[in-house]
C-alpha cells in the first residue's frame, strides 16, 4: 500500500477522508494524491437556465464565465485546506494536488490505475440536505474501480480494531490477499465475523473456518464471530456495539436487478457503519 488516491470535493466528510489518508500514508511511508474534480454538469445550459430563468441567451454567457471563475477559486480553496492536513502531519513532500472538470467516475480512472487503495468521503457537499443519503459519486466509483475502495465516515480516529465481514465470495478472498500483503495489518486486532441468516447455522460455522483457515495460512490471526439475523443489521449492530475501528467487506457482489427487488448489503453498510468501510470488488 504505497500509494493513496484520496478523492475530494472541499465538504467535512472529504477533510475527514485526507486525515485518514494521513494516517494510513504516515503508517505504511505511502504517497499519496488528492484528485478533485469539477462538476462539468454545473456549467450545461439548462443548469445555468434554471438558475437564471428566462433572461435569455447573453447571461447565460457571462454566467458561465462567472461560475467558472467561482470554480477555480474554490478548487484553490479545495487544494490549500487538503495540503494544510498534510503538512501539518509532516507529509507535504509526500502529496500532489490534482485538478479535473469533467465527472469524477470517468475522471478517477488514469489515477485509480497507480493507486494501490481509494479513499472517499461517504457524504459530499450536499450533506445537510441529504444526512441519510450517500455521496452522489460515491456508489458509482466503488462499482467501478478495480483497486480496493476505503470509504470514511464524518470523523476521524485512529485504527487499531479491524473486522472483517466474510460470505467466501471472490471479493472476501481478494480483501483477506490485500490484508496479507499490508504489514500494517498485522499490528491491528482482527476479528473474522460470520452472518447466520435463517437456519444455516453449519454453513456459517463452514464460511467461518473457511475464513479462519484462509487467514492462518496468510499469517493473520483473527478472533471468530457468528452473527443471526439480517447481513446488513447484524454487522451494523455489531460494529456499533464492540470496538471496531475499520470494517473490510465484498462490495456490490449480485446483480443490479436482484439489488433493486431486495436492496443492495453493501449499500446499506456503508449508510449505517459509522467506522470506516474497505470495499473490495
Amino acid at each position: 500500500m504505497k500509494n493513496l488516491l484520496i478523492c475530494t470535493d472541499g465538504s467535512n466528510y472529504s477533510q475527514e477522508c485526507c486525515r485518514y489518508g494521513a494516517w494510513l500514508a504516515k503508517q505504511a511511508r505511502a504517497h499519496v494524491e488528492v484528485l478533485y474534480v469539477t462538476d462539468l454538469r454545473q456549467f450545461e445550459v439548462p443548469v445555468v437556465a434554471d438558475l437564471s430563468g428566462s433572461l435569455g441567451i447573453q447571461p447565460f454567457e457571462g454566467m458561465v464565465t462567472h461560475l467558472q471563475e467561482v470554480e477555480e477559486q474554490k478548487a484553490e480553496f479545495v487544494k490549500d485546506s487538503a495540503l494544510s492536513i498534510f503538512e501539518a502531519a509532516g507529509l507535504s513532500e509526500r502529496v500532489q494536488f490534482h485538478h479535473e472538470t469533467g465527472l469524477l467516475v470517468d475522471a478517477i480512472d488514469a489515477y485509480a490505475a497507480r493507486a494501490d487503495l481509494v479513499l472517499l468521503g461517504k457524504r459530499g457537499e450536499n450533506v445537510n440536505f441529504a444526512t441519510e443519503h450517500l455521496g452522489s459519486m460515491l456508489e458509482r466509483v466503488v462499482r467501478s474501480a478495480s483497486k480496493p475502495c476505503l470509504v470514511t465516515p464524518r470523523q476521524f480516529r485512529p485504527i487499531d480494531h479491524v473486522a472483517v465481514a466474510y460470505d467466501g465470495s471472490p471479493s472476501c478472498k481478494k480483501a483477506l490477499e490485500f490484508m496479507s500483503k499490508v504489514e500494517l495489518f498485522r499490528a491491528f486486532n482482527l476479528q473474522v465475523i460470520v452472518v447466520n441468516e435463517g437456519r444455516h447455522e453449519d454453513k456459517a460455522a463452514e464460511l467461518l473456518a473457511e475464513a479462519e483457515v484462509m487467514m492462518n495460512r496468510l499469517s493473520l490471526y483473527p478472533a471468530c464471530q457468528i452473527l443471526n439475523g439480517v447481513a446488513e443489521t447484524a454487522i451494523a449492530d455489531y460494529v456499533k456495539h464492540t470496538k471496531v475501528d475499520l470494517l473490510v467487506a465484498g462490495a456490490y457482489g449480485h446483480t443490479r436487478i436482484r439489488e433493486l427487488l431486495i436492496g443492495s448489503t453493501t449499500t446499506a453498510l456503508l449508510r449505517n457503519c459509522h467506522v470506516p468501510v474497505l470495499c473490495f470488488r
